[in-house]
């Protein structure tokens, strides 16, 4: 099996192996992961973080050994904490990064960093600080930058920032944490989930306090929840309906 690291920006990780193909999440600097399948153009990886599965450009990053990987993936994750900020190459040119990127493996690919990183768990009350770096990006399926994000990629990435493993999408993230009976109940942090009328639970967003929540529809926005879900004061209407609320922290 071989092993790769991401030592690009931000990378489509695609369903299929296809430029065309949907855009199921991205893979940022300093991502490692195994390489599950390779062909021509493309392989199919599965990061080592989240265990999420999905296809990239064969162009588009380097591979590792397998003791490198390991060692990375024992390592406390160090990432930028800043929307913006740049890595240095051998020959002295900038790389762009984006707030999140791993930084572990600098040494690997010869690049420097004088930057404002973060690499400790923070207390639950830095949750919500964090997400506001992200207020008002525009929503992007797949997304997990500031630049373009969706909803479970903008409660992972807000999560991973401050310490704390969620995993990639709003199904997925669902099944951790203990379940709260009552809005009442929870705390600034905790995550809200939201089904569609088939019952799939579609949407998820972080609580904030006095019965806001901060989530990503449309772009990352504020709007209030009640026992009913979300309530959009633009349209006048709840735009999501309320499934359960997750303590994770």
């Amino acid at each position: 099996m071989q092993f790769g690291i991401c030592n690009l920006s931000i990378l489509p990780l695609r369903l299929e192996p296809s430029d065309t193909s949907e855009l199921v999440s991205q893979v940022l600097y300093g991502d490692i992961f195994k390489v599950l399948e390779q062909r021509k153009q493309w392989s199919k990886i599965r990061l080592a973080y989240d265990k999420y599965e999905g296809w990239i450009d064969n162009k588009q990053y380097l591979e590792i050994t397998e003791d490198s990987y390991k060692n990375l993936n024992l390592e406390t994750l160090k990432l930028s904490s800043d929307l913006v900020e740049f890595v240095q190459d051998e020959n002295q040119l900038l790389n762009t990064i984006v707030l999140g990127s791993t930084l572990n493996g600098l040494g690997l690919l010869n690049h420097t960093f004088e930057g404002v990183y973060v690499e400790k768990q923070n207390p639950k009350s830095e949750i919500i600080s964090t997400a506001f770096k992200y207020l008002n990006s525009p929503y992007l399926w797949g997304g997990k930058t500031p630049f373009g994000i969706d909803c479970s990629g903008f409660t992972q990435m807000v999560y991973k920032l401050n310490g704390y493993k969620l995993l990639r999408d709003a199904s997925q993230q669902a099944s951790q944490g203990e379940a709260l009976s009552f809005i009442e109940e929870s705390e600034p942090g905790d995550l809200a989930f939201f089904d569609n009328n088939e019952g799939v639970i579609t949407h998820v967003g972080i609580i904030m306090k006095d019965n806001y929540i901060i989530h990503a529809h449309g772009k990352v926005r504020i709007d209030r929840l009640d026992h009913s879900g979300i309530y959009n004061s633009d349209k006048r209407m709840h735009t999501h309906k309320l499934r359960v609320i997750k303590k994770i922290i």
